[in-house]
């Protein structure tokens, strides 16, 4: 066991546990933030998608000790005008269908968009790879990421 001190949603979090526990683990059962979900504890499907420092991670591959001082943003604290036309998009056309996978889903297509602000098919795939929707509202989730560009577009 040791302590850490992680930055979640820009609140600090004093954490007590194995260097090793992923961040997953961190933020859902140590911090009490649910939004983050766990999927297949491999990095490959996406639903456990956060922010370290602005970049899309996998969590629950990701050990706390490998976090340091960097900050991790989770679905509960994504805000700004990306995140707003994000999940804007994302209900103006109901976009989930089950829903379970969809915290993934928006936290990769924030970090798209804030790279990319008109991004190409192939850069929405590439962006989205790994975010796996178990529903396959794929047409909604790639007209979503258009729409929201749009918006911040302008």
């Amino acid at each position: 066991m040791a302590a850490f001190i992680l930055t979640i949603n820009g609140r600090e979090h004093k954490v007590d546990a194995d260097p090793d526990m992923p961040l997953l683990w961190a933020i859902r059962d140590v911090v009490g933030l649910t939004g983050t979900k766990f999927g297949c504890g491999i990095a490959q499907c996406g639903a456990c998608t956060v922010h370290i420092d602005g970049q899309p991670q996998r969590s629950c591959v990701l050990p706390i000790s490998a976090v340091g001082e960097a900050k991790v943003t989770t679905i509960e604290g994504l805000d700004g005008t990306v995140a707003e036309a994000v999940k804007a998009a994302w209900v103006d056309i109901d976009v989930p269908q089950c829903g379970y996978c969809q915290s993934g889903q928006v936290m990769s297509a924030v970090g798209l968009l804030s790279e990319t602000s008109n991004p190409t098919d192939e850069d929405i795939d590439a962006a989205m790879a790994g975010n796996i929707c178990r529903c396959a509202t794929y047409v909604r989730i790639r007209q979503a990421i258009k729409n929201a560009a749009g918006k911040v577009q302008g």
